[in-house]
């Protein structure tokens, strides 16, 4: 048995469970809901094996998570109604294919300016509360 490399997504470990909810598989990838929610609905695609870059995807793999992600923005526009919905593909210290997927809305944070990663004060929710932002998310992602 090969061992999972030491990355989060892979081994779906605490580091995991300390930054994101699993909402559910996708075609080839799986969709979380960020606990940091200064972004409200902010989303993250991760590909489901290991690898770093798009250009490493097989072109019909490649396509598969471009839907996955399409699909993922689609349902967040659907639940949550943001003007627009930035995306993020940064992995310097996570070498690990994942797409962030954060709503923007008129007058709310970074409007008009790159969102921040990791921005201070964190927004964390209740259980309830995340419950809720997943139930608004998931019809549409039929």
């Amino acid at each position: 048995m090969t061992e999972l490399p030491d990355c989060l997504y892979c081994r779906k470990d605490q580091r995991l469970q300390d930054l994101m909810i699993e909402i559910g598989p996708m075609q080839v990838s799986t969709l979380y809901l960020f606990k940091e929610q200064t972004y409200r609905g902010r989303c993250v695609v991760a590909y489901r094996a290991h690898v770093n870059e798009l250009f490493e995807l097989p072109p019909s793999e490649l396509t598969l998570f471009t839907q996955d992600v399409a699909r993922a923005a689609k349902a967040m526009k659907a639940a949550f109604n943001p003007a627009k919905i930035n995306y993020g593909a940064y992995s310097d210290k996570l070498p690990h294919l994942h797409m962030h997927l954060v709503p923007k809305y008129v007058d709310g944070p970074s409007w008009g300016a790159p969102f921040a990663m990791m921005p201070e004060p964190k927004q964390l929710l209740s259980a309830v509360d995340y419950a809720d932002l997943i139930a608004r998310l998931r019809p549409h992602l039929a």
